[in-house]
C-alpha cells in the first residue's frame, strides 16, 4: 500500500470548506466572501494543518503580491 499524502482528517476538512462555499458562508481575510473552488480547497488544508492533520507543508514559493 502506497503512503498517503493527505490523511482522512484532511480530507474532511476540504469537504466542510468546500460546503461552505457552496452555501455562501466562507469567507477569507476582511469578511470577503470566497467563491472560487481552489480557495476553498487551500482554506481548507490551512485549518487541517493548524489542527495538526497529515498534510503537507505549504509550499515555500508560493506567496501572493500582497504578503510580501
Amino acid at each position: 500500500m502506497r503512503n498517503r499524502r493527505y490523511g482522512p482528517a484532511a480530507s474532511r476538512s476540504v469537504e466542510r470548506a468546500m460546503r461552505r462555499r457552496k452555501h455562501g458562508t466562507l469567507k477569507s481575510g476582511r469578511g470577503g466572501r470566497v467563491k472560487s473552488r481552489k480557495q476553498a480547497i487551500a482554506i481548507g488544508l490551512s485549518e487541517a494543518r493548524k489542527k495538526g492533520a497529515k498534510v503537507p507543508p505549504r509550499p515555500k514559493g508560493r506567496r501572493s503580491a500582497a504578503a510580501s
